[in-house]
């Protein structure tokens, strides 16, 4: 299918105002809202592995508002980290003292967030992409730290993501060692980074990493940077929660 026909079949991200009737339909996943009575409407989805949840949301008036947004890809198949591991399909090769800029491909979940008083409200959330969800560990098994794992592909802009499945984040690498290394993945922690969405695209805070020197090791150091966008950004679906800092390796 192409981009432009799962633009025409699905779902826009966006905000929608229910007086009766919504459907919503994604790669794999449908969503109803439909009202029940007087400020009482019903909430249904089938997802991609169909599971069905349903939801009876009371309002506060004739009205019921949500957004549809991309959200971090850390809730399926269920929420125990906050680090992703990408592992690249094309491997980077960096000479001493050189940098690049490269746009890489980024595993996304939409959330569905319920605005109440002008404020989202995490609602439920989805992936259209179940199978490809899955747990790595990086480090040794003994005191390692659990990752989302992910293939990623770089490509060639902001504007190069699948719609519902993907997003596109800007990485700024360097290496400040004295010889060339190769990066095949990259580790950091996703819950830094905010999400921010066009129609059915999605773009990611950019990521800056540096190949250095720490004491004796040699580690790739990475961290988040606001992209400048006129797009939408998301609302924060994952409750908001203190991460450690790691020392990613250079391999």
């Amino acid at each position: 299918m192409s981009e432009e026909d799962m633009k025409s079949e699905y779902s826009s991200y966006g905000k929608y105002s229910i007086d009766d009737f919504l459907e919503l339909s994604f790669p794999n996943v449908t969503v109803r809202i439909k009202k029940i009575g007087e400020n009482i409407f019903s909430y249904d989805k089938i997802d991609s592995e169909e599971n069905m949840v349903e939801k009876i949301i009371p309002t506060s008036s004739s009205i019921l508002t949500i957004e549809v947004a991309p959200i971090r890809p850390l809730n399926h198949p269920a929420r125990r980290t906050n680090y992703l591991y990408l592992d690249l399909e094309s491997p980077i090769f960096l000479s001493s003292g050189s940098s690049a800029i490269v746009f890489i491909n980024c595993p996304i979940e939409i959330g569905i967030f319920l605005i109440h008083d002008g404020v989202p409200e995490s609602l439920d959330w989805f992936t259209c992409n179940s199978l490809d969800s899955r747990f790595c560990l990086y480090g040794p098994p003994e005191s390692g730290t659990l990752c989302k794992y992910a293939h990623s592909d770089i490509v060639e802009s902001h504007d190069s993501s699948i719609p519902y499945v993907n997003g596109v984040m800007e990485i700024n690498l360097k290496n400040d060692l004295s010889k060339g290394y190769t990066i095949s993945n990259l580790v950091f922690p996703i819950s830094g980074h905010s999400l921010y969405y066009d129609n059915s695209k999605t773009i990611f805070d950019s990521l800056t990493a540096v190949l250095k020197k720490k004491l004796t090791l040699e580690i790739l150091d990475a961290k988040s940077l606001t992209v400048q966008t006129d797009w939408k950004q998301s609302p924060t679906y994952e409750r908001a929660e203190q991460t450690k800092s790691i020392d990613m390796g250079v391999e």
